[in-house]
């Protein structure tokens, strides 16, 4: 990814030198492992850790592999140019590139998962803020983009951290099924390394050893992670949606921080635009394009081939650093962004009352009235707040059909915003655990 949409933490993870290095920690505990079992001698083993410390020359690495086209035999090469020759012989003894390259892969995924992870919990700390802030700021809910019936703030943002809570919990059962590894040799029998060496390399690596791999680790594990990130990429939009439509200037119920020196537009100096939330739309679009190539990598020929490979390698990084960008990106939009209640208010009685019909129909259902009657009632006078600009209340009690079956008391109460709202408590109870 572009350094644009970047942060430091998760790029370092995917760097070569960062993949050579992991490289090197599997060989050396593999290493140690078949020394423990006799089969290669304990000096070898030992003299693998004398480059623990050294930095791997990547250059030197790309300068092999133009010769040799083939990416771990030059780490090897190069291996064995820092500790010797002889003493780097039985270096992956017995085993294949994909033992290391998925291993590797593996581990990548999982320390991806756990900065993932943390994004994730900064994101829902600053939803359950705002949600508590805004527990009883009233707005109108919308279906289709159209006015319906009151609700909160805080009930905006409860149910964006509810969502974002489910993806946590996704988020951790996807890190949990990809933290495997495999050190089984060619086509995955064990013929020519002991299980025992996978055993020992997973659990120094913080892996679980893959229970059958063929030569490669299945990729419904890899599909199942990156259609996970896609889930959460479709969430980063869902809210970043909203917000977009909260900031248009016609709904201005909210909009995203705007800074000292800001500027909106190069054309007109008015402008103040939700560019962090389109951002994040867009981001989005890009995390979920590795969800179909995921998919796609599920099936290879037989034991293995590579047509996963190259997918990997792009969607690997790609995925996780945009995702990883688009949650911090969100997390400071939500902490920051700049709530207008008034405006809130105003907008909902733009149709003066209108939004209160269905109390209404259904006072007039209890009062005896049938549904397809009260249904026709009410909406002949609403009809005459969307086309005439009427007072909903004043119609209501000028109808004489409503009036047979509502005492104008009656009417008056049906539109009383409390109603609405009564049930708050109980619904951040059930997100938060607590209503307060």
């Amino acid at each position: 990814m572009i350094p644009r949409y970047s942060r430091p933490d998760m790029v370092a993870l995917w760097s070569p030198e960062t993949k050579f290095r992991i490289w090197y920690e599997i060989e050396a505990h593999a290493c140690d492992a078949m020394a423990e079992l006799g089969v290669i001698p304990k000096a070898n083993a030992e003299a693998v850790w004398k480059a623990k410390d050294v930095e791997f020359d990547v250059a030197r690495i790309d300068e092999i592999e133009a010769v040799t086209k083939h990416d771990v035999i030059a780490f090897l090469t190069h291996l064995a140019e820092i500790i010797g020759n002889d003493e780097a012989r039985f270096v992956h003894q017995g085993m294949t590139s994909s033992d290391v390259l998925d291993t590797c892969f593996n581990i990548q995924l999982t320390r991806a998962a756990d900065i993932l992870i943390a994004d994730l919990e900064g994101l829902l700390a600053a939803l359950r803020r705002r949600a508590f802030e805004h527990k009883d700021t009233v707005r109108i809910g919308r279906s289709h983009g159209i006015h319906a019936e009151p609700t909160t703030m805080g009930l905006t943002f409860a149910r964006f951290y509810a969502e974002m809570d489910r993806n946590l919990r996704r988020l951790r059962t996807a890190r949990e099924e990809i933290a495997t590894g495999a050190i089984s040799g060619a086509v995955g029998t064990f013929a020519n390394i002991d299980p025992a060496v996978e055993e020992h390399v997973c659990a120094r690596l913080g892996l679980t050893p893959e229970p059958i791999s063929t030569q490669v680790i299945p990729r419904d594990r890899h599909a199942a992670f990156f259609a996970t990130l896609g889930v959460i990429a479709s969430s980063v939009e869902n809210v970043a949606i909203e917000i977009r439509h909260m900031q248009r200037t016609e709904v201005l119920e909210a909009e995203e921080f705007f800074s000292k020196g800001q500027k909106g537009s190069s054309a007109m100096p008015h402008k103040r635009n939700p560019v962090l939330t389109e951002n994040l739309t867009g981001l989005a679009r890009l995390v979920r394009s590795a969800v179909v190539p995921a998919l796609e990598n599920v099936a290879l020929w037989h034991e293995r081939d590579i047509s996963h490979s190259s997918v990997e390698r792009m969607i690997g990084p790609d995925a996780t650093i945009t995702l990883d960008f688009a949650l911090a990106r969100l997390t400071g939009v939500v902490d920051k962004l700049v709530v207008y209640p008034d405006n809130m208010l105003a907008n909902m009685n733009k149709f003066r009352g209108l939004v209160m019909s269905q109390r209404v129909l259904l006072a007039l259902t209890q009062a005896g009235v049938s549904r397809e009657d009260a249904y026709r009632l009410v909406q002949r006078n609403a009809m005459k707040v969307w086309e005439a600009g009427a007072d909903f209340m004043t119609e209501l009690k000028a109808d004489p059909d409503v009036t047979a079956a509502l005492s104008e008391a009656e009417i008056e109460e049906k539109f009383d915003l409390g109603y609405h709202t009564k049930h708050v408590d109980t619904i951040f109870a059930r997100v938060f655990g607590t209503a307060g």
